[in-house]
């Protein structure tokens, strides 16, 4: 049985001993670690840090050790990323290798498929991308086009996806592609692992309204998959598809966590600087109201991650309550920035130039950024839909 409070004395060490004081900073946005081949540093400490947590396994704590992972049980993992908040560490490593595909994998894959791609998902070594919405495909993802056909030990792709995030600086890309067009159009969906450094596989950069480039289609043109690339069944890909975004969903629902770290600064702050206090409080009292409701939703809504994750120690998959983190934290994480510009009134609306401070110039584009929160990884209607259904068990 493990020893918590000597397990937490432990851990804590290690981290006041290996996390650089310039990684328990606030992180920008071009400071994330996403790793991959193409992953450049803002500081070296980035990379130092990265390097120090993946050896540990820390990157990915509750995964086998065989596989290089931190082989933590729930109750350990969660002693880390206390003591990580306290201490204000950054996350080394975030991604769709870490929140979506390795989870995936060790349900889905083959020891081969495991062995080959979790330990450079660990070490940030390979940087992946998703491949499931496509121009006419979003919602009714089923409905997908991209074609896989199997020509002996390949398949050859051709088809279009779109928003694939990140997908100019992913080396790999996980990916959804029809492979039978004669069956029911959930059956006939096989999922894939591809290289995107492929001559076929084509990514273009979609510019948001925020400024950023987030976004990506890609386009695949007689692209050749090994077979053996191939997770789960033929034609039975839509099984490990809604078990994947279950996993995306349940990260997505983490913004609510990552807006309350240490080095975030809380709407109550802004607002008190913007309009002013009256006996440490802000002096609107309409907004002091918003303000009030607003942080005990929050905190609610940690308590009750809190409760899932303890209740998911067993190891059971995320489920469709995942579909309710995902809702509520988005949406709560869009009323956040609401708030912080509307307490910034004239000042939150500064793009550039001068006159308006950094974090106001941040605060406008992270607003626009939280609307495609509660689009991505389905949309909010369709959580709404997937809780009405699979959770509370209602009628269609």
């Amino acid at each position: 049985m493990t020893d918590f409070a000597a397990f937490r004395q432990e851990t804590r060490a290690w981290l006041e001993a290996n996390c650089p004081p310039a990684m328990r900073t606030w992180m920008p946005e071009d400071e994330q670690v996403a790793g991959g081949k193409r992953a450049s540093y803002v500081r070296p400490e980035q990379k130092i840090w990265l390097d120090r947590m993946a050896a540990k396994g820390w990157t990915a704590p509750t995964w086998p050790t065989r596989y290089g992972g931190g082989g933590l049980s729930a109750e350990e993992a969660t002693v880390l990323d206390e003591e990580m908040q306290d201490l204000g560490c950054r996350t080394p490593l975030r991604g769709m290798g870490l929140s979506m595909l390795g989870p995936t994998l060790l349900e889905y894959g083959t020891e081969e498929q495991r062995q080959t791609h979790i330990p450079k998902i660990v070490t940030g070594e390979i940087r992946w991308c998703q491949g499931y919405s496509e121009p006419g495909s979003g919602s009714d993802l089923a409905s997908l086009s991209t074609r896989a056909v199997l020509q002996g030990e390949h398949f050859l792709v051709n088809g279009h996806k779109i928003w694939t995030s990140n997908a100019h600086l992913s080396d790999w890309i996980f990916c959804l592609v029809r492979t039978d067009p004669t069956v029911r159009k959930h059956d006939g969906i096989s999922f894939l692992l591809i290289d995107m450094n492929d001559p076929g596989v084509r990514p273009r950069p979609i510019k948001l309204i925020s400024g950023k480039s987030v976004f990506c289609e890609t386009f695949f043109e007689n692209v050749q998959v090994p077979a053996s690339h191939l997770v789960g069944q033929l034609n039975k890909g839509w099984t490990i598809a809604k078990r994947l975004l279950e996993h995306e969903r349940k990260g997505i629902g983490g913004i609510g966590a990552r807006a309350a770290a240490k080095f975030e600064t809380p709407p109550e702050a802004v607002a008190k600087m913007h309009l002013g206090e009256i006996d440490g409080k802000v002096a609107d009292p309409v907004l002091r109201d918003r303000l009030a409701a607003y942080s005990m939703d929050a905190a609610a809504f940690q308590l009750t991650r809190r409760r899932a994750a303890e209740e998911a120690e067993s190891g059971a998959p995320p489920g469709p309550l995942s579909a309710m983190f995902k809702y509520y934290a988005t949406e709560l994480n869009k009323r956040r920035y609401e708030t912080i510009l509307e307490s910034e009134g004239f000042q939150g609306l500064g793009w550039e130039g001068e006159g308006f401070a950094d974090d106001e110039l941040r605060f406008t584009r992270e607003w626009l950024r939280s609307k495609a929160n509660s689009i991505e990884g389905g949309t909010s209607e369709i959580q709404l839909n997937i809780i009405a259904k699979r959770v509370l068990g209602l009628p269609d």
